[in-house]
């Protein structure tokens, strides 16, 4: 059976700021003594939670056990990720599967787990699994927890360094909006090149498909900082990979926090830190920091 893997680090999936606090002050020992300690204590929902139990939702409602799986990718050891799952087990999630580090780098199990999606929020983990091709956001920090009510679960991404690759972007940089605006009419029916969230939106249509028309809970929207006359190669480059949105929004420069909440979006990611700054009060928000405007 074709699977829908996400992977979460426990950090994402439940609120350890206090953990993380007593590790970054007291140290390894204090941590690893203070999760033992409250391994029967259940860790309350973080950032990604919400997202993660709609995911897992997904199953229920088309009758497919396992057909989304969440995989918790984690660098406690099992010692003191003991408390991690016993607060899986409390809030009724269904998830089985992880691999727990003591440390190490999750990226080496992210194959052979087949994942399709790493959320974390430790953002050099991220970039280590974008650089391998893999499809990966940080969640930040000050992301709002909450998802909104109902079934239904809308993704929404942005396009270039994200759905596509960064080289329009590179031409922006260098030849500012005229330059850009001009070669993205002239080069209109030369697709984009795949992006690091390409193989991942691919799957969420695949997954759509397998919902009767017309009542599928999977909803899609591109939200891109793009305007005509560049928008006719974002579409024809979507419908060249065989696949589609359901919402395209083409916001010549607008900022997005308000057409999100209006989409009722449960996620979104973007390449830009600003842009995930600013949207993160309104909705779940990972930042993918591929592309030229997160080399250092």
């Amino acid at each position: 059976m074709e699977k829908l893997i996400i992977a979460t680090s426990s950090a994402a999936l439940f609120d350890l700021d206090q953990s993380d606090r007593i590790y970054r002050e007291e140290g390894l020992d204090a941590y690893s003594k203070y999760q033992v300690s409250r391994e029967n204590e259940p860790l309350d929902p973080g950032r990604a939670f919400h997202l993660v139990r709609k995911l897992l939702n997904l199953n229920l409602i088309l009758g497919k056990p396992g057909r989304v799986e969440v995989i918790l990718l984690s660098r406690n050891t099992s010692d003191t990720g003991l408390r991690v799952f016993n607060s899986i087990e409390y809030h009724n999630l269904p998830i089985t599967r992880a691999a727990f580090t003591g440390g190490g780098k999750p990226l080496k199990y992210m194959g052979p787990f087949g994942v399709d999606l790493f959320l974390s929020t430790d953002k050099q983990d991220v970039v280590e699994a974008l650089d391998e091709g893999n499809a990966a956001a940080s969640i930040l920090s000050y992301s709002t927890s909450s998802a909104p009510a109902g079934e239904e679960i809308r993704f929404a991404f942005d396009g270039d360094a994200v759905l596509f690759s960064d080289e329009a972007e590179r031409d922006y940089q260098s030849h500012g909006l005229e330059g850009f605006l001009d070669k993205e009419k002239k080069l209109a029916n030369i697709p984009l090149r795949s992006g690091p969230f390409k193989s991942f939106f691919s799957s969420l249509n695949l997954l759509q498909r397998e919902f009767p028309e017309g009542n599928c809970p999977i909803r899609t929207a591109l939200v891109t900082a793009r305007s005509s006359p560049a928008h006719e190669r974002v579409i024809k480059t979507i419908r060249s990979w065989g696949l589609s949105l359901d919402e395209s929004l083409f916001l010549g420069g607008l900022q997005k926090s308000e057409f999100l909440s209006s989409y009722e979006a449960d996620v979104f990611f973007d390449d830009q830190a600003e842009h995930c700054r600013l949207a993160s009060p309104t909705v779940l928000t990972g930042h993918v920091p591929s592309g030229i405007k997160n080399r250092s």
